[in-house]
């Protein structure tokens, strides 16, 4: 079928996510990025061996054949996860050409997905985390907001893109829970502990003090030096900060703190499923991927204590 040029489609796509799934910015970028760097390698190998013009490469000269030997490409340079997510971008972006009619066929659809290595997430012990935490210490604005925020991330298991588009209004301290606004635009309520609570009101009195009047619910809940909403990267630079003065010798980062959240809680006896709803994910196997760390410590404990191996 015609179709338009390929730029166009990519932008109608993206726009589309945005407008229509209530992706974020971010999911958005992502998307375009990985559109465009199959657009280069199209413009490079397509255009130029049918010597057309790089502008009118459309979706409907895409073939299976072009999509494996993009692939090909990125495997020299590229991890099979990421492989593996430049194919789903791909199958997604077909797929909306396909249920608009623009396309008979998603040329990516019957391409098989690179087996990925099983990882183990990144995660903190128990001990190490208390570490951590008990490490933040202090009684000026930031430094109080600086105990709450990461209080907060192990408490709750949020992402940190959550974590910072958080507003006060989205603390209920009566109820001990808070309102997320997950992926998808998906609202959620997510159970808080009292330390995190504690640690919130701490960071709120002050600045309460500090501005001599109450906190408006619509603000952020976590701010920069500058009064302004606080990002995920500057909540990255700030745990580097702690990570590195109480001697973690780990990659820790926002999201590992999300991992040890999930760890954490499987560990204790948490069923899987309510795992899975606090943390937002969307399908069972996601959450699934935590279990390892249990299981590896199962393991562990059987081969030490068992009498007959």
């Amino acid at each position: 079928m015609k179709t338009g040029p390929m730029q166009n489609a990519i932008d109608d796509f993206v726009q589309s996510l945005a407008v229509v799934k209530g992706y974020s910015q971010h999911t958005c970028r992502a998307y375009r990025h990985d559109l465009e760097e199959f657009l280069a390698y199209l413009i490079q190998n397509l255009a130029g061996r049918r010597r057309r013009d790089p502008g009118v490469v459309s979706v409907g000269d895409v073939e299976g054949i072009t999509i494996r030997g993009y692939l090909g490409y990125l495997h020299k340079k590229n991890t099979k996860k990421t492989v593996a997510r430049k194919l789903s971008a791909l199958r997604s972006f077909f797929n909306y050409f396909v249920k608009r009619g623009e396309l008979t066929d998603n040329p990516a659809e019957t391409i098989l997905t690179p087996k990925q290595d099983k990882t183990i997430p990144v995660y903190l012990a128990v001990d190490e985390v208390f570490r951590l935490l008990d490490s933040i210490r202090g009684d000026k604005l930031l430094e109080l907001r600086n105990r709450a925020i990461f209080e907060t991330l192990y408490s709750c298991g949020i992402r940190v893109s959550e974590l910072v588009a958080m507003n006060n209004g989205d603390v209920d301290e009566n109820a001990a829970v808070i309102r997320v606004m997950g992926k998808g635009s998906k609202q959620r309520i997510v159970p808080i502990g009292q330390k995190a609570l504690a640690a919130i009101e701490r960071y709120h009195a002050r600045l309460r003090t500090r501005r001599g009047a109450k906190l408006d619910t619509d603000e952020a809940l976590f701010l920069n030096k500058n009064n302004g909403r606080l990002t995920a990267r500057s909540v990255g630079r700030i745990l580097d900060k702690f990570v590195r003065a109480c001697g973690l010798l780990k990659p820790i980062s926002p999201h590992a703190m999300r991992h040890t959240f999930a760890t954490h809680m499987l560990d204790a006896g948490a069923d899987l499923r309510v795992v899975q709803e606090l943390l937002g994910h969307k399908s069972l196997s996601t959450t699934q991927k935590y279990t390892h760390v249990s299981i590896d410590r199962l393991m562990e404990t059987y081969d030490r204590a068992h009498p007959r191996k």
